[in-house]
């Protein structure tokens, strides 16, 4: 990770689109902090429910499929340049995601969520883990560095047809901590990429079922010679 990040691009992946290889992009925003009294305290989280094809990952049962989950976003430098260990963090704020363990409820889902949020979300990990954790190639400790989280999970397709639920939640910054910088009320921006891939030599139309889900509009053109 160090020395290569996250590694080459992927020619074919670039240039082609599979229908056994869709991408979800969303670009949304959250409101990282609130003044409650005269306290700057963690706020909301933003959950995100994936448009799997269920059915569809349910049939095919052990198959092995891979699910890339990117998180982008800009934060402020601290202007004190103190560095990561100091009172005032570099980061003005910060953001983290979560899926949905497969053997998780959508209740048990939404209480490690907000145990993540209340309190620090590395200590918290250790004591209500994903259930999931040994599938994703990173982990939640590794990923959560800088402000581009990526991180690859790969399992059976029965297993993904229950994460269906991402959240996107908030940890400290600088501007939780500075109370005089009066930024506790600025919601911010971020961008999450999905991607799904079925692995092996199985070839499996998994954009149509989402796309017709979502309800994609038309691809409007105009008409190469037309009357």
């Amino acid at each position: 990770m160090r020395r290569f990040g996250y590694g080459a691009i992927n020619a074919h992946d670039s240039l082609f689109s599979d229908r056994s290889r869709p991408t979800i992009v969303l670009q949304e925003e959250i409101n990282p902090y609130k003044l409650d009294g005269r306290t700057i305290k963690l706020n909301q989280y933003n959950m995100h429910e994936l448009p799997w094809p269920t059915d569809v990952l349910q049939n095919l049962g052990d198959a092995e499929v891979g699910m890339r989950v990117t998180l982008s976003y800009f934060v402020e430098p601290n202007p004190s340049q103190r560095g990561w260990q100091s009172k005032y963090r570099y980061q003005s704020h910060g953001l983290r995601f979560a899926v949905r363990g497969s053997t998780e409820s959508e209740a048990q889902f939404g209480q490690r969520i907000n145990r993540l949020e209340r309190e620090s979300a590395e200590r918290v990990e250790e004591h209500l883990p994903d259930p999931d954790s040994s599938d994703w190639f990173l982990g939640f400790k590794m990923r959560g560095k800088g402000s581009l989280h990526s991180d690859y999970w790969q399992g059976s397709a029965a297993k993904l047809a229950m994460k269906s639920h991402l959240a996107v939640f908030p940890v400290g910054g600088w501007w939780k901590d500075w109370q005089d910088s009066n930024r506790h009320d600025r919601s911010v921006r971020y961008a999450l990429v999905v991607s799904l891939v079925v692995l092996g030599e199985s070839m499996v139309d998994l954009y149509t079922p989402i796309a017709t889900q979502i309800e994609l509009p038309p691809i409007v053109g105009d008409v190469v010679g037309g009357g």
